[in-house]
């Protein structure tokens, strides 16, 4: 009898179900249905509305309006185009000057000496406070009678009663110091923590070639900084653009509309205007600029690119 050639075992393969293949979809569900609740539905709502008469003062005019909303916006609006004026001047000086400052006191506070801990503290602090909070802590400063202009009057600089937020050369400044005590350490933030993943190794080299701090900081520390950077002031620039807690609080959108930005104459025209219909139609524009805008910044800043 021939001997018998030794067959390998058989594998069994189980099955996957098809209930297993939906675990993931099922376990993901909760938070799509979330996100469909809180963002999908109320963006599809503002489109709706944008389409539509609709101000409650004024239910006999309510009804489909087409495009005829957004050709007001453009052809018979000055004040959207003071405001989308004020929001870029707005954002650009804010965002520039909470960069130029952030960026400095994070490589202040990455420096190794005694009391560090405190003062990163100190440092992050106002990011911990709230907007409202914060237009109040600056309209007491702001105060003619109790604040610090009073004190500047009693040496010599200025006069008494004299209030920076009704004032049109100073209103802007001073509302832009607010923005930026609490705004500054958003970009420390960032960066300090972009500042310690830079290999020390780097620096020593180029200690040892001669390159001064000057040169280390160009050639080493910005391009590691680079996509930090990018992303930060994106998204500095948005929330920025979209600000209307710090101004609504602050002055109001005054004096004369010299601070009314394209949100806060949303938000005007929806609340105080009752105007929900052509309130839409300006969220729906400025959703589209910030949008060109966002995609424009990251193409031409070449985000997540080589820069080491």
């Amino acid at each position: 009898m021939a001997d018998a050639v030794a067959k390998p075992p058989r594998v069994t393969r189980r099955r996957t179900g098809g209930s297993t293949r939906r675990l993931p979809y099922l376990l993901i569900a909760p938070a799509g249905l979330l996100m469909l609740g809180f963002i999908a539905y109320p963006m599809f709502s503002v489109l709706y509305y944008s389409l539509q008469n609709y101000n409650v003062t004024k239910p006999w005019r309510n009804g489909y309006a087409g495009l005829d909303n957004f050709t007001k916006i453009f052809t018979d609006d000055p004040q959207f185009w003071d405001a989308l004026a004020f929001s870029g001047k707005w954002v650009v000086t804010e965002v520039l000057l909470q960069l130029v400052l952030g960026l400095a006191l994070a490589l202040l506070v990455n420096q190794t000496f005694i009391g560090r801990g405190i003062a990163r503290a100190l440092v992050f602090s106002p990011w911990a406070v709230s907007g409202v909070l914060t237009t109040t802590i600056w309209m007491l400063l702001y105060n003619p009678s109790t604040g610090i202009s009073r004190y500047l009057a009693d040496a010599g600089i200025g006069s008494y009663g004299t209030s920076v937020l009704s004032d049109t050369g100073t209103v802007f400044w001073a509302a832009v110091l607010a923005e930026l005590w609490r705004g500054v350490p958003f970009f420390a933030i960032l960066i300090l923590a972009d500042l310690q993943s830079i290999p020390k190794d780097l620096y020593e080299a180029a200690s040892v070639d001669g390159a001064g701090r000057a040169r280390q900081f160009l050639h080493i520390t910005l391009p590691h900084l680079k996509d930090a950077i990018i992303l930060s002031t994106l998204l500095r620039g948005v929330w920025e653009f979209n600000n209307v807690d710090l101004l609504y609080t602050l002055t109001g959108g005054g004096p004369a509309g010299q601070t009314t930005t394209l949100p806060l104459y949303v938000a005007n025209t929806g609340i105080d205007g009752h105007d929900f219909g052509y309130a839409s139609a300006l969220t729906t524009v400025a959703f589209v600029i910030l949008l060109f805008c966002s995609i424009l910044y990251l193409r031409l800043s070449k985000f997540g690119g080589d820069n080491k």
